[in-house]
């Protein structure tokens, strides 16, 4: 008996030793560094990060989408004999994605504070407003009456909740660039960081933009400290720090967030599909056509039997259904969230509007070079360094424009934001991964990809000519005056084969103004960067850093 307490006993003491010895290390491990054993966060200086942060906030109007491996390309039969969709194997990272596609509402307020911070009336800032403003002009159509989306669509509020059409490619990057500084701009005011309310007491052209805030902080608001120190947090980290170590957030704190972007055309694929319903063990149990399971448009279910689950067009004619009984409850775009969710959690990955994606659309997934977060469209820009050292940050009086092909003038850089120049030798220099800044024709258009070139001897000929590019689409040509009046040349070369070249980009799903067969996630299609229609949107999607699963491994089958 007397042995049976001793063995007890000293289990007890051991148990307890090592619980000790581990909360000890523990203790060393989140105070003291494992590389020099060094106090980390010290009130003395050295090393400081942020010990709370452990996983990725989720922004807002995301949802998180886990990644993984899938087939992308159709799987169904092609009749229309396309061939430009045949299936990959392709795994893409885990990312966040829109639960809905940008709506008439997100985009005005984004105009709104377009007009505040840059007021057209100011002649230095009357083309940044203008270059941000949807084409209404989509809807019109030369025998149908469409005048009452023309005036009313974009603005009226009965079609707020709507998604947003008329926007080009390159807007949807703007946009997507916005919210970007202005959700972080509210994390930083959130955590204490900068002056609350701040951001309404600034004056035209003073803008929070994340990547001066990162590279230049003290040129944030336009150099006003104010409001980028004025926050209760940053006002007791001054008054503690002796140098101007710490008095900025950086990324190590883990509080800004990963930039919104278009999604690319994997991640767009893969969210539609929601195969996540499908998972059998460690396989996908079946195909599927649509962002729903089962083989047809109707809802299978007891409460929506019949009904149908996304809105398209039924046949020549047949928007909707008959007056009283409308098939899909829609005529044109559809308010967001009128049809059931994919199992994701994502509306409307098939009809009301088909959506831009990122890349640049060439006929052929190339997964024999790349099967890991597949996307073509890398154009590499670094910080623009003047001479003595500092990032070039545009002013008023720096803003460079671009005139698109369609005549439209859209702001390159907007003031307040880090002027981006291509990479040089200095980044691509003895690298094997890369070697130059456009990326875009890459095995498919560049100058090893055309006819006209040979791997030894040397080329043939100069293949910049124009009857020797790869893809020779359409190069209509803009020219703006001193006046700023546009003179408009039309490419009149009867030698043309194809609409594709560099500035033509991939849209993914079906609208309401398409049949069911363009539904398939799997579809792809083109249309230029620079122009809009009254049938594609899009929505954002945000890079997930860290750990590939939120919850870790979930119960299997």
């Amino acid at each position: 008996m007397l042995r049976k307490k001793l063995a007890i006993k000293l289990l007890i003491t051991v148990v307890a030793a090592s619980l000790f010895v581990s909360c000890n290390k523990s203790r060393d491990y989140k105070n003291s560094s494992r590389a020099t054993g060094w106090k980390m966060n010290a009130k003395e200086g050295g090393f400081q990060y942020n010990p709370k942060v452990r996983e990725q906030e989720t922004g807002p109007g995301l949802v998180f989408v886990e990644g993984g491996t899938f087939t992308m390309g159709r799987v169904q039969d092609d009749p229309m004999h396309d061939w430009n969709n045949t299936p990959t194997q392709q795994h893409v990272q885990s990312f966040y994605m829109d639960e809905t596609e940008v709506t008439n509402l997100m985009y005005l307020e984004y105009l709104d504070w377009l007009k505040k911070v840059f007021p057209p009336s100011d002649e230095n800032y009357r083309r940044i407003y203008d270059g941000a403003v949807p084409d209404t002009l989509v809807w019109r159509n030369r025998l149908g009456y469409n005048e009452v989306m023309t005036n009313n669509y974009l603005r009226h509020p009965a079609y707020a909740e709507y998604p947003v059409v008329g926007v080009s490619w390159i807007q949807a990057v703007e946009f997507s660039n916005w919210r970007s500084d202005r959700v972080n701009e509210m994390l930083l005011e959130k955590e204490g960081i900068t002056a609350k309310n701040g951001r309404y007491n600034t004056k035209p052209g003073e803008i929070f933009s994340t990547e001066t805030y990162l590279s230049a902080p003290t040129l944030t608001y336009g150099g006003n400290d104010s409001i980028t120190r004025g926050g209760k947090v940053s006002e007791n980290i001054k008054k503690k720090s002796t140098d101007s170590t710490n008095l900025y957030i950086q990324r190590k704190d883990g509080i800004l967030l990963p930039a919104y972007r278009l999604p690319t055309e994997a991640e767009w694929e893969f969210a539609a599909l929601g195969l996540s319903g499908l998972r059998n063990y460690n396989v996908y149990r079946g195909k599927k056509k649509y962002p729903w399971e089962g083989q047809y448009t109707r809802s299978g279910n007891k409460r929506s039997r019949g009904d149908q689950l996304a809105n398209f067009k039924q046949g020549a004619g047949d928007y909707g259904g008959i007056s009283g009984w409308s098939d899909d409850g829609a005529d044109i775009t559809a308010q967001v969230k009128s049809y059931p969710p994919n199992d994701f959690g994502l509306y409307d990955m098939a009809g009301n509007v088909a959506e831009w994606v990122a890349d640049v659309y060439r006929p052929i997934i190339d997964n024999d070079y790349n099967d890991f977060n597949y996307y073509r469209g890398n154009v590499y820009t670094k910080n623009a360094i003047d001479e003595n050292g500092k990032v070039v940050v545009i002013t008023a009086d720096s803003i460079v424009y671009d005139t698109l092909s369609n005549g439209k003038i859209v702001a390159r850089g907007l003031p307040g934001q880090i002027l981006q120049v291509p990479i040089d030798e200095n980044e691509t220099y003895l690298r094997t991964n890369f070697s130059k800044s456009d990326n875009r024709n890459y095995r498919d258009g560049d100058k090893p990809s055309t006819r006209h070139y040979q791997s030894f001897g040397g080329e043939t000929e100069e293949i910049e000519e124009d009857d020797k590019r790869m893809y020779n689409a359409p190069v209509p040509k803009v020219y703006a005056d001193s006046t700023g009046a546009l003179d408009r040349q039309y490419d009149k070369a009867s030698s043309r084969t194809t609409l594709i070249d560099n500035e033509v980009r991939v849209y993914k799903g079906g609208s309401w103004r398409d049949r069911d067969y363009w539904l398939d996630p799997a579809q792809r299609r083109y249309f230029p960067q620079d122009m809009a229609t009254d049938y594609i949107g899009f929505r954002c999607a945000m890079s997930r850093v860290g750990s590939k699963s939120k919850q870790g491994k979930r119960p299997r089958g």
